[in-house]
């Protein structure tokens, strides 16, 4: 069954391509509309039908693809219900704990424990490791040990905990039962002694965090973005920050309380006990004549790569007075409608990007470089080219699992002028 199911799935892909490389456009918007994921399929030499369309100059094709390209931002993907009203059931966490279809997945020092393996186009899989509780029992004893409890995994059918005695005879098994639990544990171990504690020869800790981060499926990166933030929170917060006595895990480790009990943040509601996310500002300057975009380098970036202008949004401040003020601190450019797009969760280590379009109401650029080195105005054609042929040593845009990607593609999209 798993084999004729790949075999339709690969036929699929390979007509959807064929329709876009021939300018078939009612062929490809049929299929876009029953499989909205074949957009990002690729094929020989990871070919997207994009890419394939442009090629052949098939340009009404090229602008529905772009129109319709707007995909659901990296590490937003949640695989997993959080089922947050039984963090504070301690009883039931416990059962869930030893649970033999529980699932754990382990990170030392931040880092996930993954297995990695090479595609046919020669492109990088990066899946979690998981495992049982018979695997991990001897680490959930150590008391450094940070237990989260990520949620259980989505299921189509109802399910329930506890059925009524009068109704449990007329339900089916698979209706009743939970789904499997998910767990987080957070260690300070070695890398190298965790992978001989669990035994398991194809596992390993990513070398290149930050962009190995960029490799798993959309399903496990969501969980990847919870557990790491998560954990990066508790990282932060072993002593309480209002009056320095340690701090114990709650609720499922989603929560610290202080141990002092004189303590004031033990009274209200204190950012001090919860996990904190940092709002950011991610934006998309677009030039008054609306065929112009500002985008930006740091020293770090790879060597030609331009981003989208991005800064923290400061206490008491909007987001579109933090869009104006970042833009301006960062290149002189003055802005002024701002447009909301979309957000992303980004673990790295716990930030909410709050992406945007905003208009430029000027044109000069002087950088500040205590926070880039290079700002330029691009062409909404330089910015065609480096979408649809991929990284280039002059000038490439970030990898499609950044927000900066997707605003940058919703601004073509949106706009197309081919």
């Amino acid at each position: 069954m798993t084999s004729l199911r790949l075999t339709m799935n690969e036929e699929m892909v390979e007509r959807f391509l064929d329709a876009a490389a021939t300018g078939d456009l009612t062929n490809v918007s049929t299929l876009l509309s029953r499989v909205p994921s074949l957009i990002n399929q690729k094929g020989y030499r990871s070919w997207t039908a994009l890419m394939l369309a442009a090629r052949n100059g098939h340009f009404p094709v090229v602008e529905m693809l772009l129109s319709q390209g707007q995909q659901e931002n990296y590490f937003n993907r949640e695989m997993l219900n959080r089922w947050s009203e039984k963090r504070m059931d301690s009883k039931w966490l416990e059962v869930q704990q030893s649970n033999p279809e529980t699932v754990y997945i382990l990170f030392s020092k931040l880092e996930p424990m993954v297995s990695t393996t090479q595609k046919d186009n020669d492109a990088l899989e990066t899946k979690l490791c998981r495992f049982r509780y018979e695997v991990v029992k001897d680490i959930l004893k150590k008391p450094a040990t940070v237990l989260i409890f990520l949620g259980v995994n989505k299921r189509k059918k109802p399910y329930s905990s506890s059925p009524s005695s009068s109704s449990a005879s007329h339900q089916k098994k698979e209706d009743v039962c939970e789904p499997p639990s998910w767990f987080a544990i957070g260690t300070d171990e070695e890398a190298a002694e965790l992978l001989k504690r669990v035994r398991e020869k194809n596992c390993s800790f990513p070398k290149s965090p930050h962009r190995d981060l960029l490799n798993f499926s959309e399903e496990e990166a969501g969980v990847v973005a919870q557990a790491r933030s998560l954990l990066a929170w508790h990282s932060r917060y072993s002593f309480c920050p209002t009056c320095g006595s340690k701090t114990t895990i709650m609720e499922g480790g989603h929560k610290r309380s202080c141990v002092n009990q004189d303590c004031r943040s033990l009274i209200g509601v204190h950012n001090t006990c919860y996990p904190r996310v940092d709002p950011v500002v991610i934006m998309l300057v677009i030039h008054p004549d609306g065929n112009q975009c500002l985008l930006g380098r740091k020293k770090v970036f790879p060597a030609g790569m331009f981003s989208c202008l991005a800064g923290f949004i400061e206490p008491g401040e909007s987001i579109e007075d933090a869009v104006r003020r970042e833009v301006e601190e960062e290149s002189s450019v003055k802005v002024g409608p701002v447009q909301y797009i979309s957000c992303q969760p980004w673990p790295m280590p716990s930030s909410l990007m709050i992406g945007c379009l905003t208009i430029a109401i000027s044109t000069d650029i002087k950088v500040d470089e205590t926070e880039i080195e290079e700002a330029r105005w691009f062409s909404r054609q330089q910015v065609i080219e480096s979408l649809l042929k991929g990284p280039h040593p002059a000038f490439s845009v970030p990898p499609r699992q950044t927000i900066a990607h997707q605003l940058i593609r919703h601004w073509i999209g949106k706009n197309s002028n081919l």
